[in-house]
């Protein structure tokens, strides 16, 4: 007498409904396997179920204790055995509220469509710390809405969004990914630098949809709670950076990009709200210096305007006046703060950055800088333009042969 697993319990219980005898031949179970009814059970094709040459039998008496190994060479089985973990996640994953938070820019937007409940994909793009996802994650905590965030990579792939077999405890257990949690937990996903991915992100096209998804790996069709939403974050608007300032972003496929109903333009915020989120930090970190937060405004407010002009490569973000608003309650020195905060520059955009804020320190207006900019460099054009008349002029008076 033979005693059967689980699995091999299964294949005999296929294999007599669709046959209805006890016997097989080798023939019948090899067309149920290429069908995709069965995996191949090498097991049963063995000397202790042959009763004559390719038949095998079905009659098994499973209370026995002789047990037959289960060669079954398909990955199917080996994971069908395997435990299913149906979360990862334990706590509620609402983010907390921050109180030093300044709502501005496509905020209210964003937290309209997430409080709505309704499954509507949206698309935020912006320069770099223009507060693009804390925009989201404040949205989520106002709304008490659960969030999961996924930093995107060139790297990110199905395995990593949908799930996977992982080991634990020395046994194979089903993980879900981010999309799965969010998705039975009706939560909001938030795909933080979607343009950085591959187009092995093109498996998320039916969530995208809205309709649900098949994961083929566990055989089991998941659809999304109420509440359920994407949002993705990008520097760029999925076509790559043609200037080269967001290296390693990618050209995203436009049927991908279609499925997102709407897309924001994230800017920088109006000088008085970015004066009132610096002016902020700077109390709650217990250094109230409302002159210091108009100062780094303005400063910031040059830069922008020179890089757009296409005067300078780097720009100061909003994050980046964060950054020295806190250095500034750490080091009690301004100028170090700064300092401190633009060595990530080279040496000759740091120098002048730095330069430039003594000038705004000083006094000067952000127009003032800009036209002292814009005279000097006239100056600087109307000098080159006298050495290429002087040197002209010198070619002429030459001696010819």
């Amino acid at each position: 007498m033979i005693e059967l697993n689980e699995n091999q319990k299964s294949v005999i219980k296929v294999l007599k409904d669709t046959y209805k005898k006890d016997t097989v031949t080798r023939t019948e179970i090899n067309d149920l396997v290429k069908k995709g009814k069965i995996s191949n059970p090498s097991w049963l094709k063995s000397d202790k179920f042959k009763v004559d040459r390719g038949v095998y039998t079905l009659n098994v008496d499973n209370s026995a204790d002789e047990s037959v190994e289960d060669t079954t060479d398909t990955k199917i089985s080996d994971e069908s055995k395997a435990a299913y973990v149906v979360s990862s996640l334990t706590d509620n994953v609402v983010p907390a509220k921050d109180k030093d938070f300044v709502n501005f820019g496509n905020f209210a937007d964003v937290k309209n469509i997430i409080t709505s409940k309704k499954f509507y994909p949206v698309f935020i793009t912006g320069l770099s710390g223009n507060g693009k996802t804390l925009a989201v994650t404040q949205a989520c905590a106002v709304a008490k809405r659960e969030l999961i965030r996924v930093n995107i990579t060139i790297e990110t792939d199905e395995d990593d969004l949908l799930g996977g077999y992982r080991l634990r405890d020395g046994q194979t257990v089903w993980q879900n990914g981010p999309v799965i949690e969010a998705m039975e937990r009706g939560a909001v996903l938030l795909l933080d630098e979607i343009d950085l991915a591959s187009n092995k992100i093109m498996c998320l096209q039916p969530i995208l949809e809205g309709s649900g998804i098949y994961v083929k790996k566990i055989n089991k069709f998941v659809k999304p709670k109420l509440g359920f939403n994407v949002v993705a974050t990008a520097n760029t608007k999925g076509q790559g950076s043609d200037d080269g300032k967001f290296i390693g972003t990618n050209v995203l496929n436009e049927a991908f990009l279609e499925r997102f109903p709407v897309t924001f333009e994230q800017e920088y915020p109006g000088n008085k709200t970015e004066v009132k989120i610096v002016a902020t930090k700077l109390k709650s970190a217990g250094k109230s210096d409302d002159k210091f937060a108009n100062n780094l405004v303005t400063w910031a407010d040059v830069i922008r305007k020179t890089f757009k002009d296409g005067g300078v490569d780097e720009i100061i973000s909003t994050r980046r006046l964060v950054h020295i608003a806190e250095a500034y309650a750490i080091f009690k020195n301004k100028m170090k703060a700064i300092e401190v905060c633009t060595n990530r520059f080279d040496e000759s955009t740091k120098t002048s950055f730095v330069d430039l804020y003594t000038k705004v320190d000083s006094g000067a207006s952000a127009e003032q800088i800009l036209a002292d900019k814009k005279a000097a460099e006239e100056a600087e054009l109307l000098q080159e333009d006298k050495q290429d008349s002087d040197d002209s002029e010198d070619g002429e008076d030459g001696y010819s042969v």
